[in-house]
C-alpha cells in the first residue's frame, strides 16, 4: 500500500451551480476505514447537497486550503483560477470531444502542469465505463416523462423531481400515476441511462412486452416496448443488420423507428447517437403520427436524431411544446403538439442519491487502482495530460484543438 495520501473534494463554482458531490460524508468515512493512509479534505460549500457539518460529523476535516493534497475531486469542470498547479485532479472536464467552450480549460491545465483525470475516460479493459451519473439520469429523465404525460393529458400531477426530498419521496409520487387502457410508451436505450429508466418502469403499473407484440397488438392495459439498435434500424439494401457492421459504416443503414412510434403515446430515448448514424424521429415522420403526446429525450442530443428536440429544457422549465406540422417550438397544452422534456442535466434534480451512486462506484472501481495497484492501467489510460505539461499519447489528437486561436 503506498505511503500517507491526502484527497481533497473541492468547491463546485460553474455557474449555475451544481449540488452533487463525488464522495458523500459516510463515504468519506468509509474511505478512511478500507484506506487507513489516506485523509479526506473538504472545501467548505454553501449550496453542496450534504452540508458541511454532515461531514464534521463523519469526522472529516472541513479545510478551505488543499494545496497539500495529492488529489483532487470534483463534478464539473473547475474554474481556471480555482486550478491548482501540479496536482492531480478528477472531473468531468467535457474536453474529449473538443469542446470549443473548455478549450481554455483544457490549455491551463497544461500551463499549470496537472495530471487530469477524467472521469468520462475511466474504463475496464474492455473499454465500458466504470463510473458516471447515467443511471440517474435515466431515472430522473423518465420520472419527467411520465410527470409530463400526466399534465399532457390532464389526469395526475406528480411533484417536480426537484422538489422531492429524495428518491424514496419520488417513489411514492409514482403511485399517483395511472394510465389510459392501451397506452403505449418506447423506450431506446440499453446503457446506464436505460437501465436508470427501466427502475421507473418496474414502479409503474405498466408491463413490457416485445417489440413485434407491441407493434401487432392491442392491450386492456399499460405496455412499453424496450428497443435495441436492431429494432430501429435497417440495413437500406434489406440485407440481415449486423451491429458492428453498423457502427463501423452507419451510412448504410435507415431508420425504420415510425414502425413503432406511429403506436405510441410515449418515447423515452436515452440511446447513444453518433453524428455519423441516421436520424431516428425525423419531422416528415412525426408529421404522419397523430397518437405521439411526449417525447421524454434524455440523451438530449439537441437538432439531432430526434426532430422535436429543439433546445435543452431546464430543472426549473423542464418541458416546452413541439409542433409537428410546423416543426416549431408552440404551446405543449394544444392538441396535435408534443410535449419536450429536454432536461440536461437530470441527475442534479436528485443531487443527493446521484451522489451516493457515484460515490459507491468510486468506491467498488476507481479507488483500488488509485490507492493500492493499476494492472490494467485504468488511471493511466483515463489521464488526459501529465504533470509534465503534456497530453499523454493517447490524446495527442486534441493538440490542434487545445492550441488552436
Amino acid at each position: 500500500m503506498k505511503e500517507k495520501i491526502n484527497i481533497g473534494i473541492i468547491r463546485e463554482g460553474k455557474v449555475p451551480p451544481d449540488f452533487r458531490v463525488p464522495l458523500s460524508p459516510k463515504q468519506c468515512r468509509e474511505i478512511s476505514n478500507r484506506y487507513p493512509n489516506v485523509q479526506v479534505f473538504v472545501q467548505a460549500s454553501p449550496i453542496r447537497c450534504f452540508t458541511d457539518q454532515e461531514y464534521i460529523n463523519e469526522g472529516v476535516t472541513i479545510q478551505e486550503d488543499l494545496s497539500h493534497c495529492d488529489y483532487l475531486f470534483g463534478v464539473k469542470e473547475v474554474n481556471v483560477n480555482d486550478l491548482i498547479p501540479n496536482k492531480k485532479y478528477l472531473f468531468f472536464s467535457h474536453t474529449i470531444k473538443k469542446q470549443s467552450y473548455n478549450r481554455q480549460l483544457l490549455r491551463t491545465i497544461l500551463e499549470k502542469k496537472i495530471q487530469l483525470i477524467d472521469y468520462e475516460l475511466l474504463k475496464n479493459r474492455i473499454g465500458k465505463r466504470l463510473i458516471g451519473f447515467g443511471r440517474y439520469a435515466g431515472i430522473v429523465g423518465a420520472y419527467n416523462g411520465f410527470r409530463a404525460f400526466g399534465i399532457k393529458s390532464k389526469t395526475f400531477k406528480l411533484k417536480p423531481a426537484h422538489q422531492c426530498a429524495d428518491r424514496v419521496e419520488l417513489e411514492q409520487e409514482l403511485k399517483k400515476v395511472h394510465f389510459p387502457k392501451n397506452f403505449k410508451a418506447i423506450l431506446t436505450g440499453f446503457g446506464r441511462v436505460g437501465y436508470g429508466s427501466r427502475e421507473i418502469m418496474h414502479l409503474l403499473p405498466i408491463i413490457e412486452v416485445s417489440p413485434e407484440e407491441f407493434k401487432q397488438k392491442t392491450f386492456d392495459e399499460a405496455v412499453f416496448t424496450h428497443l435495441d439498435i436492431e429494432d430501429y434500424y435497417a440495413r437500406i439494401d434489406k440485407s440481415d443488420f449486423d451491429k458492428k457492421d453498423f457502427y463501423s459504416e452507419p451510412s448504410k443503414y435507415e431508420s425504420i423507428f415510425d414502425q413503432f412510434v406511429m403506436h405510441a403515446d410515449m418515447y423515452i430515448a436515452c440511446h447513444f447517437w453518433s453524428s455519423a448514424s441516421p436520424y431516428i424521429y425525423t419531422l416528415d415522420k412525426m408529421q404522419s403520427h397523430s397518437r405521439m403526446k411526449v417525447i421524454a429525450d434524455i440523451s438530449c442530443d439537441v437538432l439531432g436524431p430526434i426532430a422535436s428536440t429543439l433546445r435543452p429544457s431546464s430543472i426549473k422549465e423542464p418541458f416546452y411544446g413541439f409542433n409537428p406540422k410546423t416543426g416549431k417550438e408552440d404551446d405543449y397544452s394544444n392538441d396535435g403538439n408534443i410535449m419536450v422534456m429536454a432536461v440536461d442535466n437530470l441527475p442534479c434534480e436528485l443531487p443527493r442519491d446521484a451522489s451516493i451512486d457515484f460515490g459507491n462506484d468510486l468506491l467498488q472501481y476507481i479507488f483500488p487502482p488509485l490507492f493500492v495497484n493499476d494492472p490494467d492501467k485504468i488511471i493511466e489510460r483515463a489521464s488526459e495530460t501529465n504533470l509534465e505539461g503534456k497530453l499523454n499519447e493517447a490524446y495527442k489528437f486534441l493538440e490542434e484543438y487545445v492550441f488552436s486561436l
